[in-house]
């Protein structure tokens, strides 16, 4: 997708005022209406940014999550497509604007949502561990004897509280988020959270992806209406596994940031600041896990491709 191999770990633009740094994403206001958010480098696992950024990775970030926002939009409008402003209209400078290239979108201000809206369609991560524990996920009854990655009958929806950084996701039960959000925002969340995840899925299964799980969130206008934000479908904020090696009992392989977390598992590290440093065969070996992700993904299925 993008042939810089160049490491932005952290963005810098004098021109505008820096709102908020988390653990990939710079954000910075524009005006009354629009946001810059600027994804990085950064990778952070366990919660925790880790000191090494992953060439690449935010272009891929960003360039997965603006595909996936034009093919989502019939489903529910996002922050991206409500802007209607560029980024060279927001910083002009072109040398300013240089290390952003790729990495960067102009955004609509929303009120975000107190929650991340988790869809799951097999049985893994902290998933797995509640199940092993408890026989359900998040207050979510599932079959008994289901094995590690174990496809589910049905997608379910399992939110988590948002943690800032240094900080860790919770996951909580459906009767908290109608708390955090009152019943019919809540609903509406879970339906249209299922109704992304079922679409992608089969979208992406075309091309040879398993979506494992994936996580939104969202934010709502001035009237009140539902907008998915930050990012969509990206390999941060889903687990990518390869058609061809899934074997439910076994921990398979994927094109996201798990690989970075089986890696740090073999570390004598309490998942506290700070992280250790990544070796270097690790973040090139993320970077092309994450490459071919947005490859697959971006590219006509087997079928829609036409012959020489």
């Amino acid at each position: 997708m993008n042939d810089d191999t160049d490491v932005l770990f952290q963005s810098r633009i004098e021109s505008l005022p820096l709102i908020h740094r988390g653990k990939v994403r710079d954000i910075y206001d524009v005006d009354d209406h629009h946001l810059l958010i600027v994804t990085t480098d950064r990778l952070s696992a366990f919660d925790v940014v880790l000191p090494n950024g992953i060439p690449g990775k935010g272009a891929v970030l960003t360039g997965l999550s603006r595909f996936w926002f034009t093919r989502t939009r019939d489903i529910v409008p996002n922050h991206l497509d409500l802007a209607e402003r560029t980024l060279e209209d927001v910083v002009p400078d072109a040398v300013e604007r240089l290390p952003l290239k790729n990495r960067a979108m102009v955004v609509r201000k929303l009120k975000a949502l107190p929650l991340e809206a988790i869809a799951r369609g097999y049985i893994i991560g902290s998933g797995w561990k509640e199940y092993q524990r408890m026989g359900s996920i998040c207050g979510v009854e599932l079959p008994s004897g289901l094995a590690l990655a174990d496809r589910l009958g049905q997608p379910i929806y399992t939110p988590s509280s948002k943690a800032g950084v240094g900080k860790h996701d919770e996951n909580v039960s459906f009767q908290t988020t109608c708390e955090l959000v009152g019943n019919e925002l809540a609903h509406q969340i879970r339906d249209t959270t299922l109704h992304l995840y079922r679409s992608a899925q089969a979208f992406a299964a075309q091309r040879g992806i398993i979506i494992a799980d994936t996580k939104f969130e969202f934010g709502v206008d001035e009237n009140g209406r539902l907008v998915l934000i930050d990012e969509a479908l990206t390999p941060d904020s889903s687990r990518f596994w390869p058609t061809e090696s899934w074997h439910p009992g076994e921990n398979p392989p994927s094109f996201d940031k798990q690989f970075v977390r089986d890696y740090l598992e073999t570390l004598d590290w309490d998942k506290t600041d700070p992280a250790p440093e990544l070796p270097l065969d690790i973040l090139m070996q993320t970077a092309a896990k994450y490459q071919e992700a947005y490859t697959r993904l971006t590219s006509p299925a087997p079928a829609e491709r036409r012959p020489c």
